[in-house]
């Protein structure tokens, strides 16, 4: 982990084609996806940022251009980055392992899809007073009974791994939060280069007696895996819960960041509804009389609200239009989606990249609507 100059290095798996959020990533890797207007990795590069981290290696299964077109050579977030596409899906295992040429002798590995705050700094402490080989961090959860379960003896080594447990089984409520501090000599009990293996299953039960140690973090970690958790996330941002740059300017900015330039200041005409905070709205947003953004929303770039509309604990995405009179709800509207008049659309409804629905259309219950569809004038009515 630490080159020349001291520098921390991380592997981040930024994972295959993220299927349970489509259709937002339909065209989009999960990586990038916009959250509260910034691609989601770059959270978790500002998370290392503040951990020390110099240098990151992205190991992508998935659309690894479509990435680097976004996140670029991390200049923009503090972190040098380099990019790895695996020849096919190797699995956790596989992926640390195909890497290994660019890997230091210490080094963070991460999954891709967390959204968290945990103290990496406090872990690597851990890590080096123990003098172990791997530490995984681990976070309590309230059910344990539909994660794996890490056991900890008391000197905070590793006592062994139980999946799904029963009931009765249950004996701790820690969890493995997808976080490493890895020694590079854990690569010598991985399956040859190009073998799909996975780390949690095949490589750590292979290390309990021989280094493997549970670092028991606490704070913000979760998974953003599928629209509900897409959504939780971004209230969380909104509120505070989670710490980032994106709430502290949120903070400062008195709940309602504006993120256009002088012409959307206080007084032009994109502020012509009502905004209520928490929330953040792109620039070039316009916002008819009448209209009203309620809290735990984020408008992207360019976004049209049209008179007499509501919108709240929503995200709309950039140039997504959106007419007179419909009400938004606790629902996804994706880049250059169209949305008539008098349109309702709730219950974490998901609407994809130029998706056009027709007025009097209503759209509840979790819908998906995937990139290019049109429904025409009252065509649903959930």
């Amino acid at each position: 982990m630490r080159g020349s100059a001291g520098e921390l290095q991380a592997l981040i798996l930024v994972g295959g084609e993220g299927t349970r959020l489509r259709p937002l990533t339909s065209s989009l890797q999960k990586a990038v996806v916009p959250l509260v207007g910034r691609p989601f990795l770059s959270y978790m590069l500002g998370w290392l940022r503040r951990h020390g981290v110099d240098e990151a290696i992205l190991s992508c299964e998935f659309l690894a251009d479509g990435v680097r077109d976004v996140l670029g050579d991390g200049s923009e977030h503090g972190v040098r980055l380099h990019y790895l596409q695996e020849p096919h899906a190797l699995g956790t295992g596989g992926a640390l392992k195909y890497a290994g040429e660019l890997l230091r002798d210490r080094f963070f590995m991460l999954n891709g899809d967390q959204l968290t705050d945990l103290d990496l700094t406090a872990q690597l402490d851990q890590h080096e007073r123990t003098g172990a080989r791997a530490t995984l961090a681990l976070i309590a959860v309230d059910d344990p009974s539909s994660y794996g379960l890490v056991r900890r003896r008391d000197d905070l080594s590793v006592a062994g791994f139980l999946e799904k447990p029963n009931a009765d089984e249950i004996d701790t409520n820690l969890v493995n939060a997808g976080a490493y501090v890895l020694e590079r000599s854990v690569l010598d009990v991985i399956a040859p280069a190009g073998i799909r293996s996975s780390i949690e299953r095949d490589v750590f039960p292979k290390l309990v007696d021989d280094g493997l140690y549970g670092y028991e973090a606490s704070g913000y970690w979760m998974d953003i895996g599928t629209p509900h958790r897409y959504l939780q996330a971004t209230y969380d941002i909104l509120e505070g819960e989670v710490g980032t740059a994106v709430g502290d300017a949120l903070v400062a900015a008195g709940g309602v960041l504006w993120l256009g330039d002088a012409g959307d200041g206080p007084d032009g005409a994109g502020r012509a509804g009502v905004v209520h905070g928490p929330a953040v709205v792109g620039a070039g947003c316009e916002i008819a009389p009448g209209a009203t953004i309620a809290g735990r929303t984020v408008l992207g770039a360019g976004v049209t609200v049209g008179r007499g509309t509501h919108i709240d604990s929503s995200v709309v995405l950039d140039g997504a239009r959106i007419g007179a009179r419909s009400r938004v709800s606790r629902s996804i509207v994706g880049p250059g989606a169209q949305i008539g008049d008098d349109c309702r659309v709730d219950g974490e409804t998901v609407l994809g990249a130029g998706v056009k629905v027709g007025s009097h259309n209503v759209l509840r219950s979790g819908i998906r609507i995937f990139p290019g569809v049109e429904l025409p004038n009252a065509a649903v009515a959930f």
